[in-house]
Parts: structure tokens; C-alpha cells; sequence
């Protein structure tokens, strides 16, 4: 007779970046059952939106994630400029689009390094941060920030690209250049990676779709999505790139989508740093009428998308917000399963994952559904919390 032994990975683990909790459900070596249990750490951002001036919003949804903090202000801004009808400025869409794919080639190469490192190939892990760098010194030349540029506002950008920097962004595309198609022959060519890779963790074409997953995970098993190219935004219909599609659906396969991914992006980048206009980077918008609007981008992650409903008052009455990671996290549910325990744990790496942005709770009776607690409770009880704590280490001291 089989026996079931229950491992749980997390909430706290050196595996993960962020608290999740997985509990593994092993008969001998092989995964038999997962559980995936969110809500570690929500932070109330919706309901935090909703007390915030329309301009403030951007800044505070920035900070969702710190790797894509340029996905979730973009995405509501879109939202905001569909529900006013706002056109904005040429320059301000190459500006956007040239922001977002130098954060999608900072994400993938962090996501590859820690790739590297999670399976004992620190090769990577370092090549990434080395090559990483430069990217980020990019951000700091045209937002002064190497991270949470804040760049995006409604109706345009906070800042524009000098023309004297452009070679400078230039040369750090020459010379990452060379790097990524070290990546592509390091990785993609090498057997030891391959027979570690490949096969592990697959996600079928039809199991993808059912799980409705997104960006990378989704069109490494084959499924031709991205919003880039769905339901243009920014620059992306002003330019020529393709979008990269792997089928075999294994953890390989995300790996190769990635690193393809890195060099369309740098396509991209010149693309725009070669036609971006002269003109306005602003549409110097004061006023948000009544209305409802939609926004959603292809974050490093997949879709993210942002609702946003308003009286007139400047302040959002209802923002909604779905980061990619609470779509991609649920497919583990049967990509992990029938794994062995050591490839599991890099099948539940391969999605990217972004805890913090999956993050949302609400306070319920349990027999009626009815609300016990909103977002202003919850932050009063994390405020005593603290202050018990605080009382208590000062006693212990």
C-alpha cells in the first residue's frame, strides 16, 4: 500500500523570494498532489487606491512589484486614458514602450540568474548580474531610479529621454547584445542544462488554456498570446518584432521563450530610440470625468490588468487590479504533479512567480458570506500588532 508523506514548502523558504506556501503531497520521490495557498502578504492596495488623488495612484501601484514596476502603473494609466478618451502625445508612447522592454530584458535576466542558481549552475546566476547591470544604469540615466522609475502618468510621461543620452543608451544595447546570444548558445546548446530541463514540469497547449495561464508560461506550451500584439498599446503596432512561441511546454521551453524574448526586446528598443518624434511627452491632463475604463499591458510575467471606475471626484471609487502571477501560480496545480520532489521545486520556479502581486483578502462570515472588516480595519489591526510586538521587545530588553 502507498503512502502519502505531506512536504511543505514555505511560507518561508530560501527557495522563495517571497512567502507562498506549497504543501506536497510525495508517494516515495513523486509529487502526487500539490496545495497552493496565497495571503501572505497583502497589502491592500485597491482599497489604498481609492483614497489617492488619480496622479498618485501611479506611484502607488509602482509598487506592487518591485522587478515589473513599470507594468502595473502602465497598465493604469492605459485604464485611466480609456476612461477619459485621452490621446497621448507620440514621443510619450516610444518613451512607454522603451521603459517596458528594458524592464522585460531586466526581468527575464534576473529570472534566468536565479534559474542558473536554482539548479547549481552559478555560472548563469553571475553572467546575469553582470550583463543586468547596465540595463539598470539605462533607467537611471533617462528616470534618475534604477528601479521604480516613475515615469508613467496619465496622459504621457513624467520625464523625457535627453538626445545626448541616446548614444549612451545606444552603446549599452551594443554591447548587451553579444551578451544575450551568449545566453542563447551557454543555455539553449549546453546537454547538462538540457537533461536537467527538459521534459520537467510540462504544461500542455490544452492545459494551458484551461488554466487560462499568461506570457511566457503560456506560449511555451504553444498558446500564440500576447497582448503587445492582441490589443496594441505604447509603440508596439509602430514597430516590427515578433512574438516568440516554444511548444514542448517544459520548463526548457519557458527558459528559451525568455532569452528569445531579451533579443525582440532589444529590436524593439532601437526600433524606437530610431523613430521616437519630436513634440509634447505630456497631455497635461487636470481632470478625470465620470466613467469606467479597462487597461492591461504584456508585463515580463504575462497580462496584467487594471479596471478603474470613477464618480468625477479624482479619485478612483473602485480600482481592480490582476497581476499574471495569480493565473501562472494555479498551473502548478498540474505541471508539479508527477514530478519528482527536486524537479517540482524548479517547475513552481519556471512561472516566474511574483507572490506579492497575486495578493488580495477579504474578511468574511463564514456561514453568510457577509463582510466582517475593510481595508482601514485591517490596517488598524496590523498597526496594534505592531505595537504589541514593539511593547514586548522592549520588555525583553
Amino acid at each position: 500500500m502507498s503512502h502519502k508523506v505531506v512536504i511543505p514548502i514555505g511560507p518561508y523558504h530560501p527557495l522563495q523570494e517571497e512567502p507562498e506556501f506549497f504543501r506536497l503531497y510525495v508517494e516515495g520521490e513523486k509529487v502526487v498532489d500539490i496545495d497552493i495557498v496565497i495571503g501572505y502578504m497583502h497589502r491592500g492596495i485597491e482599497e489604498l487606491s481609492e483614497h489617492k488623488h488619480f496622479d498618485q495612484v501611479a506611484f502607488l501601484v509602482e509598487r506592487i512589484c518591485g522587478i515589473c514596476s513599470t507594468s502595473h502603473p502602465f497598465a493604469y494609466v492605459n485604464a485611466m486614458e480609456d476612461l477619459a478618451q485621452i490621446k497621448v502625445p507620440e514621443r510619450a508612447l516610444y518613451i512607454r514602450t522603451i521603459i517596458a522592454e528594458m524592464e522585460r530584458i531586466h526581468s527575464h535576466l534576473l529570472w534566468l540568474g536565479l534559474a542558473g542558481h536554482f539548479i547549481g549552475y552559478n555560472t548563469v546566476w553571475m553572467w546575469a548580474w553582470r550583463y543586468r547591470e547596465p540595463v539598470l544604469d539605462c533607467f537611471e540615466i533617462i528616470s534618475g531610479n534604477r528601479n521604480h522609475y516613475a515615469m508613467m502618468k496619465v496622459g504621457g510621461v513624467r520625464k523625457d529621454i535627453k538626445d545626448e543620452d541616446i548614444p549612451t543608451l545606444q552603446k549599452a544595447l551594443d554591447e548587451l547584445t553579444p551578451a544575450l546570444d551568449m545566453f542563447k548558445g551557454a543555455v539553449m546548446d549546453d546537454p547538462v542544462i538540457q537533461a536537467r530541463l527538459k521534459g520537467v514540469g510540462i504544461l500542455t497547449k490544452q492545459q494551458a488554456i484551461d488554466w487560462c495561464v499568461v506570457g511566457p508560461t503560456a506560449r511555451a506550451s504553444g498558446v500564440n498570446i500576447d497582448v503587445r500584439k492582441d490589443d496594441p498599446y505604447g509603440a508596439y503596432d509602430r514597430v516590427s518584432w515578433n512574438v516568440i512561441i516554444e511548444t514542448a511546454g517544459d520548463v526548457f521551453a519557458k527558459t528559451v521563450v525568455r532569452i528569445l524574448e531579451m533579443q525582440e526586446s532589444v529590436s524593439i528598443i532601437r526600433q524606437c530610440l530610431d523613430k521616437m518624434p519630436k513634440g509634447e511627452i505630456d497631455a497635461n491632463i487636470k481632470d478625470i470625468p465620470p466613467g469606467e475604463g479597462i487597461g492591461h499591458v504584456e508585463a515580463p510575467r504575462g497580462e496584467c490588468f487594471h479596471y478603474v471606475k470613477s464618480d468625477g471626484t479624482n479619485s478612483p471609487v473602485r480600482h481592480k487590479i490582476r497581476a499574471p502571477s495569480y493565473v501562472n501560480v494555479a498551473s502548478n496545480k498540474v505541471a508539479a504533479v508527477g514530478q519528482t520532489i527536486s524537479d517540482a521545486t524548479i517547475t513552481l520556479a519556471a512561472v516566474d512567480p511574483c507572490y506579492c502581486c497575486t495578493e488580495r483578502v477579504a474578511v468574511l462570515e463564514r456561514d453568510s458570506d457577509r463582510r466582517l472588516m475593510n481595508g482601514w480595519d485591517l490596517i488598524k489591526l496590523s498597526q496594534e500588532k505592531t505595537e504589541k510586538l514593539r511593547l514586548s521587545f522592549r520588555c525583553r530588553t
